[in-house]
């Protein structure tokens, strides 16, 4: 049998891999080094040197696109259709098993599945059935707990409200949408995890046979998987206990393919301790590291290894190449945000001018909002860019909504506008009222507004519609009212606070929340940042028109060469030639949230590794010294993590011109107090608090300070001259 076609295209670490003695096995494998390959061969592998049929082997993955990618390879690899392969998403599988035993799992037999907005539907109805104002409570709100427990593998019956009523109702809805999904006959994305694994856990016969049918489960993406997932595939392929004298023939052998330090969706439920779990539920498995690179510059792994070894929590690799060296990393020190945009813009027409393409380039951010500034430069410049996997700043719901309210202070007669917020946030005038506004409307002529006060005034709607509608357009004239006098960035702050949509868009659970609250606050960064360019129009009417011409202006065709722009989640699995990782400010990335959660610390530190992993053969970092984000002027230090690569391996783009009060001494480097060990993510002991983590270090001498995360006690700032801090 000739098996050079699967091991001769792999590495040493890759055919170690792959070639693997049955059992279970885990793959640590680096940015850029070969996974997808590994994941393939070893597949590959069991059916032609193993003799293992395809019908036995489940290989998961997080995506269709991946999933599709390696039937194909393995198709071709063996020249085989790949058909009698189980490869798909955890979801996709968990579908096909309830497809198959609906009667078991308890489903109608053409069951449906609820995609997001129909489940927030459902729980609408669900909560206008209990009588209960989605005002106080959010469908959104209740959609992010009722998934959030079926992530973890909580049905109702098993919360407890800990006598909280707000809690208590929680769970009253989450029973009520469980039975009204029953009686539609529905499922939403979560409840096909969960249903997957109660009907392998609830009928001893199935889980047996599928056991034994599966005994080779592959999984992919390790580091993201969730509670759900790994209870899931633990089921399937359960540990053998050390030194029990199990059926050989019916053991397991999961393989698992994951980096820890690319685990950066803690906020989706994905939990990358689930690498160590495994390790401790499967103590026998072997452990492979790939750490050869084929992406990315020498330049770029050192100073990617460099940053990530601050995080203790790790496993541990380090990637390297047999490539070139590189070109250094380059640091540039802008004096604002709009400087950094266009330098970043002055480098991509560079590129561009010397015969390089612009798809070749990614702009990196860490928050959302960031792209603004970048889309108006390049708009400025004509340079074409597209949002990755994302909208235009003005194309975002949350900055329709309240360009909505602004364009209605305006002019009352914007009918759109008046459809777009007269119920948002919620505030009981549902599309009936509304059928009965526009068919007024339609006859009378009207705008929408003067169809309202006719019908408040004839008694033509309900008492409670009437009343909302009055308190809706008594709201939009005292917003008119009291910002006439107000400068353009004052008026949209006023207009975002008194009409509740920061707090409507605050209220949402989970990272979607955060980062519309990030765009709102970034509107107000826009006002104030606008110079009109005539006065023939007010200054809120110019800032809508630009706001309407910005948004019409549209991203570039999928087909064209630009520039892709995408927040550091999006990017990865991506990889560009030329990279800009910008935002590099303390407080921005890291989060500020992040700052005082040792965990949330280590999740940005790899958020930044996989950005910077993403690169080439260029990267590009970059730091404002003074910065507008949501609507304030801040005066930044350079992120921590441009202070944790190896100094020579960054090269400044010019000399740091100070525009702000001093932040920093030296290189990138903050000074550090004369004390050993006292240095950004040093760990310490405390001889009354403990053990802890450096977060922060202010001033130097006499008068320096420490920040210091707790293990037991949290957050503490400490004078160093006092608190004698043991390095560890």
């Amino acid at each position: 049998m000739d098996l050079s076609p699967i091991l001769n295209p792999l590495n040493e670490a890759q055919r170690a891999a792959v070639t693997a003695p049955l059992g279970p096995v885990l793959v640590l494998a680096g940015a850029g080094s070969g996974k997808t390959r590994v994941l393939t061969h070893r597949i590959a592998w069991l059916i032609q040197a193993e003799g293992i049929s395809p019908q036995g082997i489940l290989a998961v993955t997080f995506t269709n696109k991946a999933a599709g990618e390696m039937r194909g390879r393995i198709e071709r690899l063996l020249g085989v259709p790949g058909g009698a392969l189980w490869i798909g998403t955890f979801h996709g599988i968990a579908h096909r098993l309830l497809r198959i035993h609906w009667r078991e799992a308890r489903l109608a037999q053409g069951f449906q599945i609820l995609d997001s907005e129909d489940q927030q539907r459902l729980i609408k109805k669900v909560l206008k059935a209990a009588e209960l104002d989605e005002s106080r409570w959010v469908p959104r709100e209740v959609q992010w707990f009722i998934n959030n427990n079926k992530d973890e593998g909580r049905r109702p019956e098993h919360l407890k409200d800990g006598s909280d009523p707000s809690r208590a109702q929680l769970i009253k809805l989450y029973a009520a949408y469980e039975q009204a999904c029953a009686r539609n006959g529905v499922v939403d994305f979560a409840e096909l995890l969960l249903r997957a694994f109660e009907l392998w856990r609830e009928n001893a016969q199935l889980l047996e046979h599928y056991r034994r049918r599966f005994r080779h489960v592959l999984v992919d993406e390790f580091q993201d998987t969730n509670s759900i997932q790994y209870a899931w595939m633990r089921l399937l392929a359960p540990p053998v206990p050390p030194g029990s004298e199990a059926d050989a023939a019916a053991a397991s052998h999961p393989f698992v393919v994951g980096d820890d330090d690319q685990a950066i969706y803690r906020f989706r439920g994905a939990r990358a301790e689930n690498l160590q779990q495994f390790r401790r539920d499967y103590p026998q498995a072997r452990l492979f590291r790939l750490e050869q690179n084929y992406r990315s510059t020498s330049n770029i792994l050192e100073a990617a290894n460099g940053l990530i070894a601050h995080n203790a929590s790790r496993l541990g690799k380090n990637l390297w190449t047999s490539g070139a060296r590189g070109e250094p990393i380059r640091l540039y020190t802008a004096f604002n945000e709009r400087d950094e945009a266009e330098f970043v813009t002055h480098r991509i027409r560079e590129h561009a001018a010397q015969g390089g393409l612009r798809r070749e380039i990614a702009v990196l951010y860490r928050s959302n909002a960031q792209s603004r500034v970048f889309e108006e430069a390049f708009l400025s410049a004509r340079v074409p860019y597209r949002v990755y996997g994302g909208l235009r700043f003005f194309e975002r719901a949350e900055i329709k909504d309240a360009l909505a309210y602004l364009r209605l202070i305006s002019n009352r007669r914007d009918d759109a506008s008046f459809e777009r917020v007269v119920n948002l946030p919620t505030r009981g005038i549902g599309a009936k009222s509304l059928d009965a506004l526009r068919a007024a409307a339609r006859g009378a002529g009207s705008s929408l507004w003067e169809a309202a006060g006719a019908c408040i005034a004839s008694g033509a709607l309900g008492s409670k519609a009437a009343g909302s509608l009055h308190a809706f357009m008594a709201l939009i004239e005292r917003l008119a009212a009291s910002t006439a006098t107000l400068v353009l960035h004052e008026q949209v702050d006023q207009v975002l606070k008194v009409s509740g949509l920061l707090e409507h868009y605050r209220r949402e659970k989970a990272d979607r929340g955060e980062v519309r609250v990030e765009n709102l606050e970034e509107l107000v960064s826009a006002a104030r940042g606008f110079t009109p360019e005539g006065s023939e129009l007010s200054p809120l009417e110019s800032f809508l028109a630009h706001a309407a011409l910005e948004a019409g202006e549209g991203q570039a065709e999928q087909w064209e060469d630009c520039v892709q722009m995408m927040t550091l989640h999006s990017a990865k699995g991506l990889e560009f030639p030329l990279v800009f990782l910008a935002g590099l400010e303390e407080g921005l990335f890291p989060h500020q949230r992040s700052l005082g959660d040792l965990d949330g610390l280590e999740e940005e530190r790899r958020l930044c590794y996989v950005g910077m992993t993403r690169a080439m053969r260029q990267l590009y970092l970059s730091y404002a010294e003074q910065r507008r984000l949501h609507g304030i002027d801040s005066y930044g230090q350079a992120s921590r993590f441009v202070r944790e690569i190896p100094e020579g391996l960054i090269e400044e783009v010019r000399p740091r011109v100070q525009v702000s009060r001093p932040v920093a001494v030296g290189r990138f480097r903050a000074e550090e107090p004369e004390v050993a060990g006292v240095r950004l993510g040093a760990r310490v002991r405390h001889g009354k608090f403990g053990d802890g983590v450096i977060l922060n270090v202010e001033g130097s001498g006499a008068h320096a300070r420490v920040q210091v995360n707790f293990e037991r006690q949290g957050t503490k700032w400490l004078m160093v001259q006092y608190a004698n801090l043991q390095p560890l």
